[in-house]
């Protein structure tokens, strides 16, 4: 099931990345190196801050050839997916929930205390977006006031506290996933944001 799950994130966050290229102009270059790094740049740095190297999809094929098949799938539907308004966003949203669950098992196999697994989950989700972003030249989401990492982080807490009753382990991974994406449809649904703090020098 987690290898699955690292699937369906790749999947996820490969096809927000070739949306947000595409909507960019991009060529076809571009839009490969976005869905790439879109999905799997949260993993490498997960990866190298847990001294895992090679990084999890150079040690295994079928993330690339995922990620060039997302892509060129993205490319040849972009005009059905286009008609979905949400659809960034709904992969994205989906492609954290998955990648955080990825983060915290990484960091539970390394031995880690569940808060630093629960950083490793957020750092997992967030930081392909926010490299896209910037290769976008936008302020990257997680930034933003739209509630993003803190979906992460409570879904972290939700499996955390799962994990100590007698549920099965695959349903711990489901509910768990499952807070973390109806969190940020709720946030974005009903414009909940974190507080922006405002300088008081109008200069």
């Amino acid at each position: 099931m987690f290898y699955t799950i690292d699937i369906l994130g790749t999947i996820a966050f490969a096809i927000s990345g070739v949306l947000v290229a595409i909507d960019k102009k991009m060529d076809l270059f571009g839009i490969l190196i976005i869905a790439f790094v879109t999905a799997v740049g949260g993993g490498t740095l997960r990866d190298i801050l847990i001294g895992e190297t090679p990084v999890s999809w150079m040690k295994d094929i079928t993330f690339t050839y995922v990620i060039i098949a997302s892509t060129v799938l993205a490319i040849l539907l972009r005009s059905k997916i286009n008609y979905l308004r949400t659809s960034l966003f709904l992969f994205d949203t989906i492609g954290i929930g998955l990648y955080t669950l990825i983060g915290i098992e990484k960091g539970l196999n390394a031995g880690l205390h569940p808060i630093i697994c629960i950083a490793l989950g957020t750092i997992t989700a967030s930081f392909g977006g926010v490299i896209r972003d910037i290769l976008c030249n936008e302020i990257p989401v997680v930034f933003r006031k739209e509630i993003y990492a803190t979906a992460c982080i409570l879904g972290g807490v939700t499996y955390f506290l799962l994990i100590k009753l007698p549920i099965k382990s695959n349903l711990v991974f489901i509910i768990a996933g499952i807070v973390v994406i109806v969190t940020r449809l709720l946030a974005v649904k009903f414009k909940i944001a974190l507080p922006t703090i405002y300088s008081h020098n109008k200069n």
